[in-house]
């Protein structure tokens, strides 16, 4: 359900399927594939909440193609550490981020609803520069104050530079190497966030048409980088 006052234009980027539950399951099954552990992977400053089954499919991208590239050299991962600004010139967004854990309801947390939201860093996973993913959510827009920080996300093409600020003072720069849409009851949960070698980064917000009766967008856009 939508927060008041988002009903008209969008909702908030991350709806029940694409929530902390499928987040978590999908990255723990995937690790357990490649001997991993949640831990190993970045979550050790926080105790996760309890994984919940992913219960979404792994279709391909609506009208692209699949983001995974091969790349000749691996970049070099970094330690952890908070992502405090994002930077996507290309589109004008500058923004703080704040952490996002989950809901009560075990579904995945979003920024708060209003004028000048920031984006924010689902704290369960990776920071940028770690080996993995790590995620940033935005909302697209909303019924009071139209536009939000996301608004001009499927704009983005490869090649374009995103840049994360951290708290130890470092600042990563990634690169877009595409863009996809999918049916939020169809997401691809896995390829979004499941477990890589290297560091990636996935900017996620709303799409697609608006469904009036459901006060929400029926697709979600992701915007996927790799470190550069």
């Amino acid at each position: 359900m939508a927060p008041s006052g988002w009903s008209r234009y969008g909702d908030v980027p991350v709806t029940p399927d694409l929530t902390g539950r499928a987040v978590l399951g999908a990255a723990a099954v995937a690790l357990a594939a490649l001997g991993g552990s949640m831990v190993v992977s970045g979550l050790r400053p926080q105790s996760p909440p309890r994984p919940v089954a992913a219960t979404v499919g792994l279709p391909g991208p609506v009208g692209r193609p699949d983001p995974v590239v091969a790349t000749a050299s691996a970049p070099v991962p970094v330690s952890r550490s908070v992502p405090v600004y994002l930077d996507i010139p290309a589109i004008g967004v500058h923004t703080g981020l704040i952490p996002l854990g989950v809901n009560p309801d075990g579904t995945m947390a979003t920024p708060p609803p209003g004028r000048g939201a920031p984006a924010g860093w689902y704290r369960y996973l990776m920071t940028p520069g770690e080996p993995g993913p790590a995620v940033i959510v935005g909302h697209v827009d909303s019924a009071r104050d139209g536009p939000a920080v996301f608004f001009r996300l499927g704009e983005l093409r490869p090649g374009d530079a995103v840049s994360v600020r951290r708290a130890d003072g470092g600042t990563l720069v990634f690169t877009i190497v595409s863009v996809a849409e999918y049916p939020k009851a169809r997401f691809p949960t896995g390829l979004v966030y499941g477990p890589d070698r290297e560091p990636r980064l996935e900017l996620i917000t709303c799409g697609g048409a608006f469904d009036r009766a459901r006060h929400r967008y029926r697709d979600s856009i992701v915007a996927f980088a790799r470190l550069r």
